[in-house]
C-alpha cells in the first residue's frame, strides 16, 4: 500500500513537471483528439488513469463537470462581493500560485496559539478543485493531488476565471450552490443589485453553510457578516466608516 502510494506521489509529480514544461504540446501533437471524457476509465476519479487524465486534460476534466451548468459571467458579479470573497476565503489570491504557503504556515501559528483550528490554509483555488473533483478525506494523498491539480488550475486558468467558476459552484446554504441560487434564495433578488451589507453576510456562508446561515442562526450569520467587513477593511476594500454602516444597514430576506 505505501509502495503503491510512494508510486502515485512519483507519477504525479512527474506528470506535473512534464506538463508545466511544455509536455502539453507534445501531447497533443501525439494524440490528435482528447479522451472521452464520458469514458468510465477517466471519470472515475478514484483510479490512476482518472487522477491521472484530470492532471494532463484539466480543461477537459472541468468542462465535463461544468459543462452543463450555465454560470453567471464575473463581470455581472459586484465587486463588492468579489472582494468580500477574497478578503474572508484568501487576501492573497492575486498573488499565490494555486497554494498559498505563508498562509498555511500563518494559519498554523494561529490554531496552534488558539489551541484550536480557527483558521484554514486553502486558497480559492484549492477550494474549487476540492469541490469539483476531491473527497472530503484528509489524507497525503488527496492533499498531494489537490496542491498539483490547484498549480495546474492557476497555469491553464486566469484568475478571474477561476474566481468566476468558484463563485459559481460553491455552497452557500440553504440548496443554494453558486451565487445566482444564493442572491435569490436570501434576497429575493440578482447580483448585480446586492449591497455592500449583503455582499459580506453571503460572502460569510461557504466557510460553514449549516452554520452561518441566516434562516438557521441570524447571530451568528451576523458576526461572520461583521468579520468579513473588518477583512475588507483590513485589506483596503472598504473604509471603517463603510464598514460600521453596512454593520448597521437593515436586510430583508426573501424568506
Amino acid at each position: 500500500m505505501r509502495l503503491g502510494r510512494f508510486i502515485f506521489f512519483l507519477a504525479l509529480i512527474f506528470f506535473a513537471a512534464y506538463w508545466w514544461a511544455g509536455g502539453s504540446a507534445v501531447v497533443k501533437q501525439m494524440i490528435p483528439s482528447l479522451p472521452q471524457t464520458n469514458s468510465p476509465l477517466f471519470t472515475d476519479g478514484s483510479n490512476l488513469a482518472g487522477k491521472t487524465y484530470r492532471l494532463l486534460f484539466l480543461k477537459s476534466a472541468v468542462a465535463a463537470k461544468t459543462g452543463n451548468q450555465k454560470r453567471l459571467p464575473l463581470q455581472q458579479v459586484p465587486i463588492a462581493l468579489q472582494q468580500a470573497v477574497i478578503s474572508i476565503e484568501d487576501n492573497r489570491f492575486y498573488s499565490h500560485i494555486g497554494i498559498d504557503i505563508e498562509g498555511i504556515l500563518r494559519a498554523s501559528l494561529v490554531n496552534i496559539q488558539k489551541g484550536s483550528i480557527v483558521e484554514g490554509g486553502s486558497t480559492i483555488t484549492q477550494q474549487l478543485v476540492k469541490n469539483l473533483f476531491l473527497s472530503q478525506e484528509q489524507t497525503v494523498t488527496r492533499k498531494l493531488e489537490e496542491a498539483l491539480l490547484s498549480i495546474d488550475m492557476e497555469l491553464q486558468y486566469s484568475k478571474e476565471e477561476i474566481l468566476e467558476m468558484y463563485l459559481n459552484t460553491i455552497f452557500f446554504g440553504s440548496g443554494s450552490y453558486g451565487i445566482q441560487d444564493a442572491t435569490r434564495n436570501y434576497f429575493a433578488k440578482s447580483p448585480v443589485e446586492l449591497t455592500l451589507a449583503e455582499s459580506a453576510l453571503l460572502a460569510g456562508l461557504p466557510n460553514a453553510p449549516s452554520l452561518y446561515s441566516p434562516y438557521v442562526n441570524m447571530t451568528a450569520a451576523k458576526q461572520r457578516q461583521a468579520l468579513v467587513l473588518n477583512a475588507m477593511v483590513r485589506n483596503g476594500y472598504i473604509g471603517p466608516m463603510q464598514a460600521q454602516e453596512a454593520k448597521a444597514a437593515p436586510l430583508k430576506f426573501a424568506k
